[in-house]
């Protein structure tokens, strides 16, 4: 299967940007998942990919050959659409085995193919209906087995399980990605659904206003985000803006206004640089408050036969605040605590907590600073920054 090469892909719709100088290699076999909010240009790299819209600088290769300017149907690439795109006078066999029949199977593996792809899609039993007498989660199915029953090289998925039900996306999760990587296709899977994307691809590559920002590893792009929009686009995170104060032995400082001062990792900035800090609502950790314990009375103080070292500083911080709302979310809770000049921070716990807290309840709020990714503040300020249009 091919590895494919996007080279400075550039491309304008009137005022709007589609593509902002996109580079990427993508490996043979690689399962790829371009995430990125709606607009961002997901779908104008896919359909530049597949041949459907040309670039307006730059070139795509398919394996080290220059497919800029080939045709769709010399591509060996295949793209499924949000809108399925079925023929409507052909039943569903006939739909999946469009483009097997078109390059000349015979009729007994055409057969086989066709039970293949109609049991992986949950779809037996009904190869003999017309699209019209489907629910819109079926059709996009057989827009599914159409696409991997039509022996392309390379399978551009746009937003694949966009309209089938949590219980069966979740299926098809992990079926999808098996059986192209055992039908040994190169994959590129759009989605704005940061789960869908850190469960199936073997990289994500986050897009937005037409750039990627951030390419790397699930884990990577998850536990360290490139920029602010990346921390809280992939897994939603708890945002301070500060100033850093000091960093060293692979921790930092940074105060965050009002007396406030929060640790993070270590930047490589300098002090005094304006920062924003970024902490995921799953990494950041409430308990109860302790009861205070009364003093212990005073011990007869012994002077120390030799000079003993100063310890070292500790990182553990807390601060407290008073619990806003809980909100039940099936598998997991967010509870979010009003921190006097911080602000509302949220923090992501099982389910199993949900009687553990209430409303109103004073609670102690913190995290590994291991956890806080620190950045740059952006130039065009934080909600520019965070925005997903």
């Amino acid at each position: 299967m091919p590895e494919i090469r996007l080279e400075n892909i550039s491309k304008m719709f009137g005022d709007t940007v589609g593509a902002n100088g996109l580079t990427l290699d993508i490996a043979d076999g690689e399962y790829l998942c371009i995430l990125g909010p709606t607009g961002a240009g997901k779908t104008t790299c896919m359909r530049i990919i597949c041949g459907l819209t040309s670039p307006d600088e730059g070139r795509i290769y398919f394996d080290g050959k220059d497919v800029t300017d080939m045709p769709v149907d010399e591509r060996e690439a295949t793209m499924l659409t949000q809108s399925y795109s079925l023929f409507p006078r052909v039943n569903v066999e006939d739909n999946v085995l469009f483009g097997p029949r078109l390059k000349g199977w015979d009729e007994e593996s055409c057969q086989q193919l066709v039970r293949n792809m109609l049991g992986m899609t949950h779809m037996e039993g009904r190869g003999s209906r017309l699209p019209n007498e489907l629910s819109g989660g079926q059709q996009q199915r057989v827009a599914l087995a159409r696409a991997l029953a039509s022996g392309s090289k390379v399978l551009l998925l746009d937003e694949p399980l966009r309209a089938l039900d949590a219980r069966l996306r979740l299926e098809l999760r992990k079926e999808l990605k098996s059986l192209a990587k055992s039908m040994g296709l190169t994959s590129i899977h759009v989605t704005h659904d940061q789960d869908e994307a850190l469960e199936m691809a073997d990289r994500i590559a986050v897009i937005r206003d037409g750039r990627f920002v951030q390419i790397g590893a699930p884990q990577e792009v998850f536990e360290n985000p490139a920029t602010p929009f990346v921390a809280n686009f992939v897994g939603r995170s708890n945002i301070f803006e500060g100033t850093l104060v000091y960093a060293g032995n692979g921790t930092s400082r940074i105060s965050a206004g009002e007396g406030i001062t929060v640790l993070a990792r270590d930047p490589g900035y300098e002090p005094g640089t304006k920062v924003l800090v970024a902490v995921k609502i799953g990494n950041t950790k409430i308990s109860h408050v302790k009861a205070e314990k009364p003093p212990e009375p005073e011990a007869k103080r012994i002077e120390p036969i030799q000079k003993i070292p100063k310890p070292k500083p500790v990182l553990d911080f807390s601060f407290r605040g008073r619990i806003d709302r809980i909100l039940y979310e099936g598998a997991t809770i967010t509870v979010e605590i009003d921190v006097p000049r911080l602000g509302l921070i949220s923090s992501k716990l099982p389910n199993r907590k949900y009687d553990d807290y209430d409303v109103g309840e004073e609670v102690e709020v913190t995290w590994s600073p291991s956890k806080a990714s620190v950045f740059p503040y952006p130039e065009n300020g934080i909600k520019d920054e965070l925005r997903l249009d």
